[in-house]
């Protein structure tokens, strides 16, 4: 990443260093921090499932529905960072956010990224530094609000700069599993917002589902942001991209599509103006999203 201050990169990736500088971001009685026990970890998992299977209608396998938490294996290998509101307690009872993070070191380790049952995402595994995949991302029902989601979007921007990512990317979700009733957003994305060739993953060839529904000359673009999901565009906000074709994803009752975000223009913004950083990043009212 070009952008880190000179002399300041050596201090942020100190291990004690990222967890004082989420502390630090926290306002009123919310807070972030990474999931520093496996209590908090379940209780991250028991989020994702009220709000994915729950309010969303994924289809939960037997053993999820028992245990009543999202579970898959990349949750033994990826970060979790959390939002909690100590008015609620101090513990794992406090969380009402989540966010999972797996960097390219980590995913190495572990043999591969979960995008990669979507998306050839090659030309991202050889790109110039570190890499983070993003999924999971989910808020409590009582808070999807602005305070939740720009922390949220904050401490990931801390996270990034701790450990010099140069690229963030995952799945980011539509409702429904008909490509052609969101027709309009996608079209929309296939023509403003492809990704560059040399960065852009292409939907793997059974699960491709094509984006060009719609000529650009007959997008309404005004309408076809407002039919988008908060966090798909927040992404957008950030300079994201999105890959070439769709995949449809009956487990999560979702139609995916994969963002691809260089993240000095995340860190240009939250950190070179650093005293505006509550008013970037998404704004909207909600944030729920599958993907990694």
């Amino acid at each position: 990443m070009n952008d880190l201050p000179a002399g300041d990169s050596a201090i942020a990736r100190q291990p004690e260093a990222l967890t004082e500088a989420l502390t630090a971001l926290g306002w009123g009685t919310l807070t972030a921090r990474l999931a520093s026990s496996e209590e908090e970890t379940l209780a991250a998992q028991a989020l994702r499932y009220r709000v994915f299977y729950d309010e969303m209608k994924a289809r939960p396998d037997a053993e999820m529905a028992l245990a009543r938490r999202d579970i898959d294996p990349f949750d033994e290998v990826c970060e979790h960072l959390l939002v909690c509101d100590t008015a609620r307690g101090e513990g794992a009872e406090a969380i009402i956010a989540t966010y999972r993070l797996l960097r390219g070191a980590n995913a190495r380790r572990f043999g591969r990224f979960y995008s990669a049952s979507e998306y050839n995402i090659d030309p991202l595994l050889g790109y110039d530094g570190e890499i983070l995949e993003l999924g999971r991302s989910c808020v409590d029902a009582d808070y999807r609000g602005r305070p939740t989601m720009q922390l949220l979007w904050a401490a990931i921007a801390q996270f990034v700069f701790h450990h010099d990512i140069s690229l963030m990317f995952g799945c980011a979700s539509m409702h429904g599993v008909d490509p052609e009733a969101i027709a309009l957003p996608l079209s929309y994305l296939h023509h403003y917002h492809l990704a560059p060739e040399d960065m852009r993953p292409v939907a793997l060839p059974h699960l491709y589902v094509g984006m060009n529904y719609m000529a650009p000359d007959d997008i309404n673009t005004k309408t076809a942001l407002s039919e988008l999901p908060p966090l798909l565009k927040g992404y957008l906000r950030l300079g994201g991209f999105v890959g070439d074709g769709a995949v449809v994803d009956h487990q999560f009752n979702t139609t995916d599509v994969c963002i691809v975000v260089k993240t000095d223009l995340v860190t240009g913004k939250y950190f070179r103006h650093y005293g505006g950083r509550r008013e970037l990043g998404p704004r909207d009212d909600q944030l729920s999203d599958a993907g990694p």
